[in-house]
């Protein structure tokens, strides 16, 4: 009989998750560019590349929330989401 253990081994998990992971971002990447799409923006070669192969989800989400309302590419990319760090007490 074969040994499946690896199959429910972490190894085996995180591989899974990874590929999770890497399935969303592709997904959401290519929500993005449907976004542009519909809505008639042009992107450069460089802009559709940038969008396919970005693994960063908060990055993907900022660059949806703008999609569907900016009315030039470069309003998506024109600014980059930056952790603004801790809020300021008062």
């Amino acid at each position: 009989m074969a040994d499946l253990s690896f199959y429910v081994s972490p190894l085996s998990e995180e591989i899974r998750e990874e590929g999770r992971v890497q399935g969303r971002a592709e997904v959401w990447a290519e929500g993005i560019l449907y976004a542009f799409d519909v809505r008639g923006i042009d992107l450069t070669d460089e802009m559709r590349r940038r969008v396919a192969t970005c693994g960063d989800m908060e990055l993907l989400r900022h660059w949806l929330s703008r999609a569907v309302v900016a009315d030039t590419a470069a309003e998506v990319f024109g600014e980059e989401p930056t952790d603004p760090g801790p809020a300021p007490s008062r």
